[in-house]
Order: structure tokens, then C-alpha cells, then sequence
């Protein structure tokens, strides 16, 4: 089993490239299925879960041809089954947005129920209320979601709770629907954004994503296209914390600002200075930092991914900070590993107190998910001594070459994967 192994203490400096955002691209990897033309997709991150879906994509006859790292093309022509059960894809949650993509293209899916982190209840109700409401009978059968329709239509479709996943799965249904769909209390996550631009470049007639009102007119067929996906706000952010965290100075580079906002906004609150450009943020920590408060919220709010890398930089700064995650009620798990590393930290219902301490030191850590996984490395960044961080396939589903990327930072970090490796960490590093 591959671990991270890291000797903290060193201050993160230098410049980092951030790779596409794995969230957008697994709608826009299912939604590019839709048309029989060729589509070429740019900017993918070469992170697990884009790689499970690919395969799971040319399961059911997908062409697939990887033209770089980060480039493929992808032709559906000849799709020959509507029913994915390839056996990994239950691993990840993006394996939804194929059944959107198949119903509305064929009026037919099949899909194993999907999996991923488990930071707590992600029902699909929320979905399969959308299937219905465009026509759909949808029925959940031996672990698959199995929805059939004899042709879809319009609908005036109301989410009763903001939805990223159900949002673009609706939304991917409708683009081929017959009629006028309206989806409202819509997510305007960046990614909602990105893959509705994605279906306009195929010829999906699509208005309003951003806001909480997407309008939809149904279309016949789409065609080829050239896309590149936006750049990850979340492994932006993740960086901008490890520099904030080990009183670094990095320009994180490749982002869009706007995307940012909120995360610049704690940064800033808590006294790092951040400099904006174009296409790049610059994050410096000189002093210790200062306690805030945090409630996660749908964008344009704090992202609930982000909560656990502020969680780990407020472990050592100074005063009481008081977390609240309004999102997912497991995603405080990374706490009880945080205490191995000597943090003050308390978590009450959907709450953490957490009071600074002065440092943190190394220790074995298990990463209970993708995002607190990365919180953890940030963590070991920051403390005296080693840490081992276990269970870093979690860390893989979503973050292109963590390590390589943190190493070109001045970070001292290995990924090994086993004792003989892990010893000749310790030996070079002292």
C-alpha cells in the first residue's frame, strides 16, 4: 500500500502549476457521449477518477484515444449498451452523470450506483426526481439505477436543496429533451458552468447556468467539438492553504481568480497577504496567522471541499476558530488524525472548536477522504518531524502528481510503498 511520507518544517516557496478541475471534467467526459461526432477534450486532469471513467467509458464502446496526458478524443458512435457495470466505477461519484448523458441521448441507462468519499449522505434523489419529472421511469435494481423513457420532454424541474451533481445531471438529460425545461435553487458551481458551456459548444441551447435558474430548450442532436476544462479551484485552493499553513510564499499559477473568492477572502482574514493576476494567485504567510470563523456553503459560498485545508492552517494559528459544515455531516473525520499531531482541536454535532497551538508534530495519519487527505499532507508540511499519511489512493482520485508538485515547492515529501523505501526517507532526510 502506497504512503506519503513527510518531513515537515520547511516553509512551501516557488511556483505551482494547477492542473483541470477533475469535478467539471467527469460531466463533461459522460455529456461528450451525446453526439456520434468526434470530441476533443483538453486540459484533463491524469488524476483516478477521470482514468476510471475513461475505462468505463470504452466498456460500453466508447473510442478512447489518449493523444497527450491531458488529451483525448472521444468518439460514441458506436456505443453498443446502455448498462455500465464496470466493476470500478462504483468507486467514484461522478459514474451519475452517465446516466444523464445515456437517457438523454438514448432514452435508456443503466449505471451501478456510484460510490466515492464517504463524508456523509449524498442521496440521488434529487436526481431521479429531475429523470422523472423529464419523462423518465427510473427504478433502483441490484445496485443499478435503471431509467427508461420513450421520449423525454420539457418540465419545470424545482431542486428542494442546491445540488452540483443533480444540477448537471438534469441539466445533461434535458439538453436533448423534447420542449422547454426550467431547473430552479440550481448550483452555480464553476463546474456547473463549465459543463453547460461544454453542451453549447456541441449545440445544447442552455441559458443561465451560474445563476440559480437554468433554462433549457431541447435539442435534436449534437455535434463535435474542442473544449479544454477549466482549471481546479480546489487543488488551487489546496496549495494556497499549504503555503498559508507552512508560512510559505507560492504564486499558484493557471487559475481564475473569480473562482477564488472565498477561499481569498479567509486567507486574507486570518493575515496572509494574497496578490491577484490574470491567471494566478500569489499566497504569502510571514507571520503566524490569526483565528476565523467558517461555515461551509454552496458557491458562491466557502466550498465544503476547502473546509478541512482551512481546518489544518487554523490548528496553528493563533486564538479559537469555530468551523461549521453545513454540507456533509462526516466531513470532520480528519480531526481525530489532527490530534495525533498534537492540534487542540473539538468537534460538537456540526462543529469544530479548534484552538491554536504553536506547532504540530509528526505522526502516523490515515487520510479518511480525498480533501482531508490533502488537508493532512498540508498538516505534515507544517509540523516537526515525520508523518506517514496511509490510505493516499484517496488523495490520488483528485490531485494530479501531489508530491512532484509539493517537491518543486521545496516541500520534503515520498511517496513509498514500503518499509525499505520509507527508511531511506528517513536516512536522507535526516
Amino acid at each position: 500500500m502506497e504512503q506519503y511520507i513527510i518531513k515537515g518544517g520547511n516553509p512551501l516557496v516557488g511556483e505551482v502549476e494547477i492542473s483541470g478541475a477533475k469535478n467539471a471534467a467527469l460531466g463533461i467526459l459522460a455529456a461528450a457521449i451525446m453526439t456520434d461526432d468526434t470530441v476533443l477534450i483538453e486540459n484533463l486532469p491524469d488524476v483516478r477518477d477521470i482514468n476510471v471513467l475513461l475505462e468505463a467509458m470504452e466498456s460500453i464502446g466508447v473510442r478512447v484515444e489518449r493523444l497527450t496526458r491531458h488529451a483525448v478524443m472521444l468518439n460514441s458512435a458506436q456505443i453498443g449498451d446502455v448498462r455500465v457495470d464496470y466493476e470500478h466505477i462504483k468507486r467514484i461519484r461522478g459514474s451519475y452523470y452517465l446516466i444523464g448523458a445515456l437517457l438523454g441521448k438514448y432514452k435508456r441507462a443503466e449505471v451501478l450506483l456510484p460510490g466515492g468519499c464517504n463524508i456523509g449522505s449524498r442521496p440521488i434523489d434529487l436526481h431521479i426526481k429531475g429523470f422523472k419529472a423529464l419523462g423518465a421511469k427510473v427504478t433502483i435494481r441490484n445496485g443499478f439505477i435503471i431509467a427508461k423513457a420513450d421520449h423525454l420532454h420539457g418540465s419545470h424541474i424545482f431542486l428542494d436543496t442546491v445540488s452540483v451533481g443533480a444540477t448537471i445531471n438534469i441539466m445533461t438529460a434535458a439538453a436533448m429533451a423534447e420542449g422547454y425545461t426550467i431547473i430552479e435553487n440550481c448550483a452555480r458551481e464553476p463546474h456547473v458552468v463549465d459543463v453547460a458551456n461544454f453542451l453549447n459548444s456541441m449545440g445544447a441551447n442552455i441559458k443561465g447556468a451560474g445563476t440559480d435558474v437554468i433554462r433549457i430548450r431541447g435539442v435534436q442532436r449534437l455535434h463535435r467539438t474542442e473544449y479544454s476544462v477549466i482549471p481546479d479551484q480546489i487543488e488551487a485552493g489546496t496549495f494556497m492553504f499549504a503555503a498559508a499553513a507552512t508560512k510559505g510564499d507560492v504564486m499558484v499559477k493557471n487559475v481564475i481568480p473569480k473562482h477564488l473568492e472565498a477561499t481569498t477572502a479567509k486567507l486574507l482574514e486570518i493575515g496572509c497577504e494574497v496578490e491577484e493576476f490574470d491567471s494566478a494567485v500569489r499566497v504569502v504567510a510571514a507571520k503566524r496567522l490569526c483565528s476565523t470563523n467558517v461555515k461551509t456553503l454552496p458557491y458562491p459560498g466557502y466550498p465544503t471541499d476547502m473546509q478541512p485545508q482551512i481546518g489544518v492552517t487554523l490548528a496553528l494559528a493563533r486564538g479559537t476558530s469555530i468551523v461549521t459544515e453545513s454540507i456533509f455531516e462526516n466531513r470532520f473525520k480528519y480531526m481525530d488524525e489532527l490530534a495525533r499531531m498534537g492540534a487542540d482541536v473539538r468537534v460538537e454535532g456540526n462543529t469544530a472548536i479548534i484552538t491554536g497551538v504553536e506547532k504540530l508534530s509528526g505522526a502516523c495519519v490515515s487520510a479518511p477522504d480525498l480533501r482531508a487527505g490533502a488537508a493532512l499532507v498540508i498538516a505534515a508540511l507544517a509540523a516537526e518531524g515525520v508523518t506517514v499519511v496511509d490510505d493516499i489512493v484517496y488523495i490520488q482520485r483528485g490531485y494530479e502528481e501531489f508530491d512532484v508538485k509539493l517537491r518543486s515547492l521545496g516541500a520534503e515529501i515520498e511517496k513509498v510503498s514500503n518499509e525499505k523505501e520509507a527508511l531511506k526517507f528517513r536516512l536522507r532526510c535526516g
